[in-house]
């Protein structure tokens, strides 16, 4: 498995993040990595979002910052130019997934059916995103799915908050979650860092908790 992906594997919770404000980058990565999750997948679909990879790169270098809603290879070659580590989409799209593989940059892609898988093994990957994962039926569908395709890791985001991601975490086959719960739009724009670091602590110990 890829280096970036065993790391992430290792903090457990990706927090998702959505980001409006150049201002806010800085003080969110620093209540991510205070709180025990140095991992945020910044949504490529704000303006913002390019500069706030940037800046969440350069201020915070120990922490694992990745682009995610990724459709096309251009913003791929811009948010790795960023300063992504890893590129997250929400769909399997062939193209984008096989430029990634071409480059050697970590990417996950969205599945919802086996079909999605076997495109992306096809491709040449092991780990993909489940999305929406409560949506589309939760564990009780990844754990179907998960049945033929022995060597594939999951990694369910969508709908999963503090409530339902010991469940997802404690399944052997998940790489790790997804989740905004800790980084609420709300609490972004209210400026409250304090709750966000707070939140993440709690995610961060969630993790500790079910996988030691």
């Amino acid at each position: 498995m890829n280096t970036v992906l065993e790391q992430i594997q290792k903090i457990g919770i990706v927090p998702v993040v959505v980001l409006d404000d150049t201002k806010d980058a800085e003080p969110l990565a620093k209540a991510l990595c205070e709180g025990g999750l140095p991992c945020a997948e910044v949504t490529f679909r704000t303006e913002a979002a390019e500069e706030c990879i940037r800046i969440m790169a350069e201020k915070f270098p120990e922490m694992l910052v990745g682009a995610g809603t990724v459709l096309t290879t251009e913003q791929v070659d811009r948010a790795v130019n960023a300063g992504a580590k890893f590129i997250v989409s929400p769909g399997t799209n062939p193209e984008v997934v096989r430029y990634c593989v071409e480059k050697g940059i970590p990417v996950t892609p969205g599945t919802a059916n086996p079909s999605d898988v076997e495109v992306a093994i096809g491709c040449g990957l092991n780990v993909v995103k489940f999305f929406p994962a409560e949506p589309l039926g939760g564990l009780k569908l990844i754990k179907a799915m998960a049945a033929p395709y022995v060597n594939v890791k999951f990694m369910p985001t969508g709908g999963i908050n503090e409530n339902n991601v010991r469940e997802y975490l404690a399944y052997d086959r998940i790489l790790a979650c997804g989740g905004s719960w800790m980084v609420k739009d709300s609490l972004v724009k209210a400026g409250d860092f304090d709750k966000i670091r707070e939140l993440t602590k709690e995610a961060a110990d969630i993790v500790k908790e079910i996988r030691g």
